[in-house]
């Protein structure tokens, strides 16, 4: 039977950090020295700010939600990542579901979702919700995967046995390419902006630390050793394992009368919902 994203996400993250944390470590080692969280147009943050799936909070380690004044709160299904978001200071947090927000109607001036739709059953309950406690001309800011990101790495698990070694396997069918459209259904003012970055990894620890942290548990000797070999031979002939990225910011604006965004988006593409889709790449 084949395992639902919500299933997937409660045997990675319900009970850990450290799979997250494998993960996160891993793009450290970016080619962009700049995060795509240091602009105030990439990332809209006024007021009451709420972060649905916020993990272990590492976004608030790039943005100071207390010198600027921001309230925020922090939400998560995981109790083990719950207790690591209540080390962050100032910030209420919540355990709770991505589709069923415990909170009142236009809560909030801005909702942040940061690489974790693809992980619900129904993203397009999570997006109503999200829709449902902005206010009106509140913002959205998603950050999704191509279908192609870090395709260098899913190869390894099926080229040393385990095909499930797969980082889309048991996620649902929200990608940079599918997003834009179910953002579209909730919002307006669609905005998607490519983040340029690679990953160059000059040695396989953190790549077997990586699968690892997919497989749940240390990848038996044998897999792990034919995992090491072939992630050396590509170093040993190109000086690094060079990973490709495929990471989109998608901001949008929750409908109002008579309000615009605060960073309205250029006329473009209109969605099948009538909102104007527009595309950018960051800049290094």
């Amino acid at each position: 039977m084949p395992v639902t994203p919500s299933v997937h996400a409660v045997s990675q993250y319900a009970t850990t950090t450290g799979n997250l944390t494998a993960r996160i470590a891993l793009h450290t080692y970016g080619t962009n020295p700049q995060s795509w969280f240091d602009s105030d147009e990439r990332l809209p943050l006024a007021g009451d700010v709420l972060e649905v799936g916020a993990g272990t909070g590492r976004l608030w380690t790039h943005v100071d939600h207390v010198g600027r004044g921001l309230r925020l709160t922090l939400t998560d299904f995981s109790a083990a990542m719950c207790a690591q978001l209540r080390t962050i200071p100032a910030a209420r947090v919540q355990q709770c579901d991505a589709a069923d927000l415990p909170f009142p109607d236009a809560a909030f001036d801005t909702v942040i979702a940061n690489h974790m739709l693809y992980h619900l059953d129904d993203p397009d309950a999570a997006l109503a919700e999200f829709a449902r406690v902005l206010r009106p001309g509140g913002r959205l800011a998603v950050a999704v995967n191509g279908s192609d990101h870090l395709a260098e790495l899913d190869a390894i698990g099926p080229a040393i046995g385990r095909p499930e070694l797969v980082l889309g396997a048991a996620q649902n069918d929200i990608t940079a390419e599918t997003a834009p459209g179910y953002l579209a259904a909730h919002f307006t003012d669609v905005t998607v902006e490519r983040y340029p970055c690679d990953l160059d990894i000059p040695t396989a620890e953190p790549i077997l630390a990586y699968l690892d942290s997919m497989a749940g548990e240390p990848l038996p000797p044998e897999q792990r050793s034919a995992a090491r070999d072939l992630v050396q031979a590509r170093i040993d002939a190109e000086g690094s394992f060079r990973v490709r990225k495929h990471s989109v910011l998608i901001t949008a604006c929750a409908e109002s009368r008579g309000m615009n965004c605060a960073t309205p988006a250029a006329p473009g593409r209109p969605s099948p919902a009538g909102t104007a889709i527009t595309g950018r790449t960051l800049r290094t």
